[in-house]
Parts: C-alpha cells; structure tokens; sequence
C-alpha cells in the first residue's frame, strides 16, 4: 500500500510497476514501427498510439483472457495491452507470414483470439457493436465475462455508438466503453463538429454510468476501468468511459503532425506524457528507484528490437496461399 499526498494507492509494487512495464512496451513497440516505417519496412497505412499508453495500460490490468477486446485502426496499443506477443503484432504490421494473422491484416487488422483480443478495424465505429455482442454472449451464458469497445472521438458520432450503447443499457449487458478522445477525428476538432464535445455526458440519455478521466493518468484509468468492470461482472450493466488523451504523431505515419492543430497544443499535452509522470510519482511514493525505472524502460526497448528483429526476418506470405480464407472449404464428414 502506498500513499500519494491526501489519499492510499491500493496497488502494491509489483502491480505498478507492471503498469509501467506495459506503457513502456507499447512506447517502444511503437517507436520501432515509426523507424520501420520511415525504412519502407512496412506496407499500407500505420496509426501509432504513442501518448495515449495509459487507457490501454490501465484498462487491460483488470482483464483475463476470457474478456473479449474489440479495438480501432489505432490498436498496437490495445492488442500488447491485451497480451498479444510483441512479435507477432509486429510482424503481422510488417506483412509477415508469422504474424497474428499470417500477413493477411497488417495494421489495422489484427486478431489474437487465444488471448481474448479479437480485432482492430479500419472502419469507425464496430468495436462498440461487437463489444455488445460479446456482452449478451456472455448475458446468456451465465458467465462473468466482459466485452470491451474501444474507440475514438469521432465514433461517437456514428450511428453503432448510439445502437449499440442503448441496446447494452437497455438489456444490462456485462460490457465497458472505452472513448478515447484525442480531441481529433482524423484532422477534425471534436469540438466542430458537436454541440455536446462531452462524450460521457451522453451516457445520461442513455441511462448508464458515464464517466470521464484524465487519459493521461494510468491510476486514474485503472480506478475507474476496475469499478466499472467489476459492476460489469456483478450484472449491474454497462458503463462509458471517456479518456481525455492526445496522440504524439500524427493520425497516421506520413501525414502532418500539425497545421490542424497548434504546436502550442501538441507541446502542452507533450509536457503530460503518461510515461514520463508516472515514473515521477513512482520515485516520488518510493515506489522504484531511477535505476529500477531505467533497467525497465531498456528492458522494453531490448524487447520491442527483438520484436521487430524477428519480424524482419520472418518470411513474407507464400503466394501460392493467396486465396487460402477466402472461401469456405467444406471439411470432410
């Protein structure tokens, strides 16, 4: 147990330092694709999470393998949160046949049902209808399992945001929602394009918790993230979390940073990099020393190398396999 000023942190030493031990493994994961990129190592389009660590961090801390994850376009992040190895994520981002999905996904389409992480999407939007199929999945079973959405801002303007949020209040179904609202919808202001740029005061026309956290503060997430899962496990229903964060880079590699945006802002939300003050509360509490904060973070990068070692060299698809899940192939009875 440890205090911090006015209040106790219920988390002992091991369980925050694995909190930072992930942010550090997505930061370094994600670093290693940006330089991937830039070398041409990677096909299509990437949308890296860098400066949003803690939702994923803090969330994921309170799951098991059984609750069902559904991500977005930007969900490096959610998936090495979830538990999906840093070598296949990374090789599957690359085109590798040894990647999560054999070099079939890349970027924004990554699957690890072993591990409960069952896809990103390009498309805005369905992790919030799949994460309520999960949920009346497990409603029905009888199970304590949960479903998981994550998403941006701007799926809060779609149609699945209102459908399947109303469907999981209205039936109390085991599912949390996770906004992560990085203030733009691609290069788009949230701001400009709603009249209610609060994405969790909408959960009140919707008749459920809606709760809204500073994104950049991984105990914040993980306090918030834990009550509502377990409500979710007792049958009390789904709740809405909105996590006020900020991506570093830009929506995605090779588009401008700013110009929709002030380098006055990017330099502030910098300033509140969730790696960085969280490792300063760390010393401030006692919880680590500087070299116990720095054999992580090395630790991390060796990892995140490895990772993009072994997908560099893994081998590409075999083109003879380009039709292979395509079709239904009828099994022998």
């Amino acid at each position: 147990m440890y205090k911090e000023k006015d209040h106790e942190i219920s988390l002992n030493k091991e369980q925050l330092l694995n909190l930072l031990r992930k942010m550090l493994l997505i930061r370094s994961c994600e670093e290693q694709l940006v330089k991937s990129y830039a070398r041409g190592e990677i096909p299509g389009g990437m949308h890296t999470y860098i400066g949003e660590e803690a939702v994923a961090s803090g969330v994921c801390a309170h799951l098991t393998i059984e609750d069902a994850v559904f991500s977005t376009h930007r969900g490096h992040g959610h998936a090495l949160a979830k538990g999906m190895k840093p070598e296949r994520m990374i090789a599957e981002v690359m085109g590798k046949a040894l990647g999560c999905c054999g070099g079939r996904g890349g970027s924004m389409h990554l699957f690890e049902p072993s591990v409960g992480f069952f896809g990103t999407s390009g498309i805005v939007g369905p992790s919030i209808l799949l994460a309520t199929g999960a949920g009346y999945k497990a409603k029905l079973q009888g199970s304590d399992r949960v479903g998981v959405a994550f998403f941006g801002d701007g799926a809060s303007n779609n149609g699945a945001f209102h459908e399947g949020i109303n469907m999981a209040s209205a039936w109390s179904l085991p599912v949390m929602y996770v906004c992560e609202n990085n203030l733009y919808a691609t290069e788009v202001p949230l701001r400009t394009i709603t009249k209610s740029p609060s994405v969790a005061e909408r959960a009140r026309g919707l008749g459920l918790p809606g709760i809204q956290v500073d994104g950049q503060d991984v105990l914040a997430v993980h306090q918030v993230a834990g009550e509502a899962i377990a409500r979710a496990r007792r049958g009390e229903g789904p709740t809405l979390i909105e996590c006020l964060t900020y991506r570093y880079r830009a929506h995605a590699e090779g588009m401008r940073e700013t110009g929709y945006r002030a380098v006055e802002e990017l330099d502030q939300w910098k300033q509140r990099d969730p790696i960085r003050a969280f490792k300063e509360r760390l010393l401030a509490m006692g919880t680590a020393d500087s070299q116990e904060l720095t054999e992580l973070e090395q630790s991390a990068q060796q990892t995140a190398e490895q990772a993009a070692d072994f997908a560099r060299k893994s081998p590409l698809p075999d083109p003879k396999t380009l039709t292979d899940f395509v079709f239904s192939e009828a099994q022998n009875a």
